[in-house]
């Protein structure tokens, strides 16, 4: 069992206490809008209840608050509208994306674990002399570099004794990697989210996920800036996120039928797919151990020129 170690409430009580004795000229300016990033896929249920029962709006609108959603699907590009003061809140923002930020010099904080979800990140392939990642050698995989699933890929040829140069490996997105897959012009794909059931629709199987190898960690991120001159409303935030994953305990159903019109995912597959994620806000020991792997991970691959401590990036 996971050892929590920091959880949402302790979150909230730390930055009530820390910023109690702040003097009230520093928090004077009377705050006028939100901007929380909106990214609906690959099953990012919380945000789409919270965008579709308003829960912000209704939290933050009787205090004069309008609240945007820019939707901004790459991690890179929410971190740069977090330098450029354009964005307060990641609501859902990959651990690559966390680290490479607060890397080369944005301020940002990790206020809570958005999601884990290893089941949702498989190594994939149609021909049926392909069973696992050892049989990979001399092949053609394809799939997006520098991602949690490249780190899949890597993690999983380790625990086979390959390395990426016992096969050919081409830097390519989901969409087009499941079709050169599908075509016969690639003998495994990196495949994600949404794209795995119907990839398996398709012929196409499983040989390995993110089980054992990695957890695919999602993280709730706030502005630096925006957490020292705002600390209750970023308490405030974070309760509203508990009221959409109580929402989504209490209504399970409606929750399905929200996310299957909200994202075009059929409610059979939304379902099945919501099965595969954990939810939980609390930030666990496990959690800080998965980032430092994807910063070992970056680190090795070139992607990361100087290692930073995760530690400093958790409000404590």
């Amino acid at each position: 069992m996971k050892n929590k170690i920091i959880n949402i409430s302790t979150i909230i009580l730390i930055i009530t206490f820390i910023f109690s004795a702040v003097p009230t000229t520093f928090s004077a300016s009377k705050l006028e809008e939100v901007s929380i990033s909106y990214v609906k896929l690959p099953l990012n249920v919380p945000s789409i209840v919270e965008k579709e029962k308003q829960l912000f709006e209704k939290e933050f609108n009787p205090d004069g608050i309008e609240v945007n959603f820019p939707e901004i699907t790459q991690g890179s590009k929410m971190t740069q509208a977090v330098a450029a003061g354009s964005l307060d809140f990641c609501n859902a923002l990959g651990g690559t994306s966390l680290i490479l930020a607060a890397a080369n010099g944005v301020d940002i904080k990790m206020i809570g674990t958005y999601s884990r979800a290893p089941k949702a990140f498989n190594i994939m392939a149609k021909d049926p002399d392909i069973q696992t990642t050892a049989d990979l050698r001399g092949k053609k995989v394809v799939g997006p570099k520098g991602t949690i699933l490249h780190q899949l890929l890597l993690a999983s040829l380790v625990e086979n004794n390959l390395d990426l140069n016992d096969l050919e490996f081409v830097n390519l997105g989901i969409a087009r990697g499941i079709s050169a897959l599908l075509a016969g012009s690639a003998d495994a794909a990196l495949v994600a989210g949404p794209a795995v059931p119907q990839a398996l629709k398709n012929g196409a199987h499983i040989i390995e996920s993110g089980e054992g190898l990695l957890d695919a960690t999602i993280v709730i991120a706030v502005s630096g800036e925006f957490l020292d001159k705002h600390p209750a409303v970023v308490e405030r935030y974070l309760r509203v996120h508990q009221k959409s994953l109580k929402f989504m305990e209490e209504n399970p159903e409606e929750t399905f039928t929200m996310v299957a019109e909200e994202t075009g995912i059929s409610k059979e597959n939304v379902e099945k797919m919501y099965s595969w994620y954990d939810f939980n806000p609390e930030i666990t020991e496990s959690d800080i151990t998965e980032l430092k792997k994807t910063q070992d991970f970056l680190f090795e691959n070139g992607m990361l020129l100087e290692s930073i401590e995760i530690e400093s990036l958790i409000v404590e």
